[in-house]
């Protein structure tokens, strides 16, 4: 049942995010959201413009006294993963996000994504541009929109369209953390056509479903060590092929590119007198699966349902050349930064692998903090698709952003926090894709720091974020505006 959030803190921002989720907003799909923006602005009488991507601007004037500021922008997106549980129905174009406020001290959504990365962040600027208590120079906040899924909004943004020489990202997931920089990305789709042929005599149709993993940004949680289903349908398939003649009919593996495929689907058929052989190989095989990510995937799922056997399948040498595909193609974390401990500086993650209409598609997002290494990850993909004689397209591209130790703003925000909660803040970078990277091609000048509150498996339906951490960030955000540089 949906909660009532206004009796959290900070009231103003938990309702304007309770509006968020009020409102259908999916990547490329945020026609609603935006509606909805321009009427609050109106109803609170806040200043906004609108571009022609659909990026909103609010303004709101320096508190008397504050006229001298440096003008800071706050920027957040609009738009969320959508990603639901296989028992969780949910039309994500209609329905709305139910929040659920956990006796854990974290808020949750009923069986699906949050929205939490990024509409928290987008709430607190829109809660302080309607705070009538609160000091601050010249202010704006930026919404951005369709950042998950191509950063849309922010390769649109024109110059002159913001005033502000500071940025404020509030996008990024661990409280008493300062972001200075972070990986560009790209994405590469393989595509090659399959024949299908009749399904032989004697066949029975089964649907493999492999659900229950833990999926999740595929940027922060790719060396976590989760399993991707993508990788786990070709294992077990290949050798289902070559051992008990399965012949394969369809491929529903993964749903977005930024996210670690959790689920994956498959329709087969299997000759009557092997269907005995093969319930046992299937048993063994999911034993071996879930023993192997026993502790990383304990939620692990392998079912094999009958179904009406299909009336065509591919043909043997595409979907061997189609399983071969998925296993060869890399995965994971391929290299760590040497200049930030602990930091991936160079991934990619197998997202989707679909057969759609006589064609195989798979999807992968490539990402480094180094533009060099991101290229030569991109040639490799293209120097697998030539040995495979498939297409490959390169396509999405996005910069990262280059960490500025001698920022002037990461030394005011530095002194801030530890002036109000007695710690230093940890200074760090992010292994995904930030705007802040586009932003700098058009704003050169901006200084930038990324931040926000505690929050855990975005992208993914296990999304959370801790309520008490939003607060806390409120209150440092709301202090970081009072101590801006004077020009």
């Amino acid at each position: 049942m949906k909660q009532d959030l206004s009796s959290l803190y900070p009231s103003k921002l938990w309702d304007i995010f309770a509006g968020i989720c009020a409102i259908p907003h999916p990547s490329k799909h945020e026609e609603k959201i935006l509606v909805w923006l321009k009427e609050w602005a109106e109803k609170n009488n806040v200043d906004y413009t609108q571009d022609e991507t659909g990026n909103f601007v609010f303004r709101k004037p320096a508190t008397p006294g504050y006229e001298n500021c440096v003008p800071v922008i706050m920027q957040g997106h609009i738009d969320m993963v959508p990603q639901a549980n296989a028992d969780t129905p949910h039309d994500f174009y209609n329905d709305p996000i139910i929040p659920v406020i956990g006796e854990d001290g974290w808020l949750r959504a009923k069986g699906t994504t949050l929205g939490a990365d990024n509409g928290i962040g987008v709430s607190v600027g829109m809660a302080i541009m309607i705070s009538k208590d609160l000091e601050h120079g010249p202010l704006e906040v930026l919404v951005t929109v369709d950042e998950e899924t191509g950063m849309t909004g922010a390769f649109g943004l024109k110059p002159g369209f913001l005033k502000g020489e500071i940025l404020l990202n509030l996008d990024t997931e661990d409280e008493g953390e300062l972001y200075v920089g972070c990986a560009g990305g790209l994405d590469a789709t393989f595509e090659f056509n399959y024949n299908l042929v009749d399904t032989p005599d004697n066949m029975k149709g089964f649907e493999f479903a492999l659900t229950g993993l833990k999926g999740g940004h595929s940027g922060m949680d790719i060396n976590l060590g989760r399993a991707n289903a993508n990788k786990l349908l070709a294992r077990f398939f290949k050798k289902a092929i070559e051992n008990y003649g399965v012949r394969i009919a369809n491929i529903n593996g993964g749903s977005l590119r930024n996210a670690i495929p959790r689920e994956a689907f498959v329709t087969f058929a299997i000759p009557e007198n092997k269907v005995a052989e093969f319930e046992k190989y299937a048993t063994k095989f999911t034993s071996i699966l879930t023993s192997e990510y026993a502790v990383t995937e304990p939620n692990m799922t392998i079912l094999i349902t009958p179904i009406e056997t299909p009336k065509e399948v591919m043909g043997t040498i595409c979907q061997k050349n189609t399983l071969n595909m998925i296993l060869a193609i890399p995965n994971g974390a391929l290299r760590m930064s040497d200049s930030m401990p602990g930091l991936v500086e160079t991934s990619t993650n197998l997202a989707t692998v679909k057969t759609i209409n006589g064609k195989v598609i798979m999807g992968n997002l490539l990402r480094s903090s180094v533009e060099t290494a991101k290229e030569a990850l991109g040639e490799k993909m293209v120097a697998i698709a030539e040995l495979l004689g498939v297409s490959v397209e390169l396509a999405n591209g996005y910069s990262g952003w280059k960490p500025n130790m001698n920022s002037p703003i990461l030394k005011t925000m530095q002194e801030v926090y530890k002036n109000k909660f007695g710690v230093t803040p940890k200074i760090n970078a992010i292994h995904a894709g930030l705007e802040c990277g586009l932003f700098s091609q058009v704003y050169p000048n901006w200084d930038m720091i990324s931040c926000g509150p505690t929050i855990k498996h975005p992208h993914s339906p296990d999304e959370k974020v801790n309520i008490e951490s939003v607060g806390k960030f409120w209150d440092f955000i709301v202090e970081t505006l009072k101590h801006i540089p004077r020009k």
